[in-house]
């Protein structure tokens, strides 16, 4: 199967609530590389590559977010995969 990317921005609550620790680990659950990271306009990027199955389960999870956090809306487009991450990190640049 082929790999494939998305890169989303979560807008909304997704700072200071957990947001990119639960999609971490919701990444990491499912098999997903990447990253996530806070924006400075107070929204959330992440960059995920997975099999197309995997990736479709992620975003159900990151449309969602955690308990604490409220996603008003995400802005996907796809990409084409590079294959140069490693698991899934939380980056803070």
């Amino acid at each position: 199967m082929a790999l494939k990317r998305i890169h989303a921005i979560a807008k909304g609550k997704v700072q200071g609530v957990f947001y990119r620790e639960f999609v971490r680990r919701e990444a990491e659950g499912l098999g997903v590389s990447g990253y996530a990271r806070n924006l400075k306009d107070g929204s959330v990027e992440i960059v995920a590559e997975g099999e197309e199955k995997q990736l479709r389960e992620f975003e159900k999870k990151f449309r969602k977010g955690p308990l604490m956090a409220f996603v008003s809306e995400i802005d996907l487009k796809e990409e084409q995969a590079t294959g140069e991450f490693e698991g899934f990190d939380i980056r803070y640049s």
